[in-house]
């Protein structure tokens, strides 16, 4: 299968910055500093990490975090590849299955906007990268790529949908195109992969509330 690209608005490259805590920033071109969706999404799931991490033990967790990290990296760039019709650069029977569990889904991808591009809001004040902007089935979306050890439903994964809520908001007000479709597949250990297709108004509050609170929790931690 071949792909087609969409020529759409250049959007200027960002610089980001991680401090050693983990929270990453973006420079915009009119020298604006803006956390990354991820760092202010990080709350929402930071006590439930922080009680797994002693229940499992350190060296246990970091090993289960990196495996985890290593995944996601490689199925994201096994992705990327498909959809810029380049080698896939698989190297392992465990990246060809989950690769092959998704590609069905992935089929439905076409008219390519962008993929791993940088993105920033002034409204919001926020920044990040999205995996990709196409159409899904159709349909300008945002796309989100996730894997998974285990079968996910929609509560487990509020903060994906609102992190692609951002990457929406932030490619409208860069380019004047509005998406109001967030997509996300998840390739699944040993298991059907996932997909979950939600509207991008559905999650606005809910993203204004964590941008809030991540101001205030900013103002308490430095007062």
């Amino acid at each position: 299968m071949k792909f087609n690209h969409v020529e759409v608005k250049e959007i200027p490259n960002l610089e980001s910055v991680t401090l050693e805590n983990g929270t990453r920033y973006y420079m915009t071109p009119t020298g604006n500093k803006y956390p990354s969706v991820t760092t202010i999404l990080s709350s929402l799931s930071k006590d439930g990490i922080v009680a797994w991490r002693k229940a499992v033990g350190e060296e246990e967790a970091n090993k289960i975090t990196k495996r985890a990290t290593n995944r996601g990296t490689r199925y994201h760039k096994i992705c990327e590849n498909y959809l810029n019709n380049e080698e896939l650069g698989i190297r392992t029977i465990f990246e060809q299955q989950l690769f092959e569990s998704t590609l069905l889904l992935l089929n439905k991808i076409d008219n390519i906007h962008f993929q791993e591009q940088k993105l920033y809001s002034d409204h919001l004040q926020l920044a990040g990268t999205v995996d990709c902007i196409a159409e899904y089935e159709g349909r300008l979306s945002v796309i989100d790529f996730k894997t998974s050890t285990r079968e996910k439903f929609r509560d487990d994964i509020h903060s994906y949908f609102i992190q692609c809520a951002a990457y929406a908001i932030m490619y409208e007000e860069r380019t004047g195109i509005p998406i109001d479709k967030l997509v996300i597949i998840m390739a699944v250990e040993d298991d059907k992969p996932l997909l979950f297709v939600e509207k991008r108004n559905t999650w606005i509050k809910d993203l204004l509330e964590c941008r809030q609170n991540y101001e205030l929790n900013k103002i308490v931690l430095t007062s």
